[in-house]
């Protein structure tokens, strides 16, 4: 899909879409299949059948299988970002208890994930698959590296 402005959405990915709740049905749908079965693997005539909606209301909101996939991750990003967020602010002077949240809920997240849908995205979607490797890096430093920082301050992490 190709901007006004000429820049691919991949390169504006990720955004945060309005809540439709039908738009909201076919992300959930397609991230159930593409993070269990891979994205190659799902057709969008599938999706749309399982829905119960028309191909032509799928392609109204998605023109085409890479655009799903953008606000699938979107979707996943976003959840995930407010998650961590939510654990460092629920303890924020408890550095063991932060720790085991970010830990259960990194392994949550990563337990979601199967290994067809990252080969799919290596193999089918490498631009999409590094955005998605640089967000989760950016993540991670975000969240983690700030924590352990704080760790640090308080005592509870060595600084080598």
């Amino acid at each position: 899909m190709i901007t006004g402005d000429m820049t691919p959405a991949h390169k504006r990915w990720p955004r945060r879409p309005k809540r439709d709740p039908n738009r909201q049905r076919i992300v959930d749908a397609a991230r159930t299949h593409f993070f269990s079965h891979g994205f190659r693997s799902v057709t969008m005539d599938d999706l749309a059948e399982e829905l119960g909606i028309s191909k032509k209301t799928l392609y109204a909101h998605f023109p085409g299988k890479f655009d799903l996939l953008e606000a699938v991750l979107a979707d996943k990003f976003a959840g995930v970002e407010a998650a961590l967020k939510e654990v460092t602010r629920a303890h924020p002077h408890d550095f063991p208890a932060t720790l085991h949240e970010l830990l259960a809920g990194t392994q949550r997240e990563l337990d979601e994930i199967k290994p067809p849908f990252v080969r799919d995205m290596r193999q089918k979607a490498p631009d999409v698959f590094k955005l998605v490797e640089r967000r989760r890096a950016a993540l991670i430093q975000r969240y983690f590296g700030k924590f352990f920082v704080e760790g640090q301050r308080a005592g509870m992490v060595r600084k080598d």
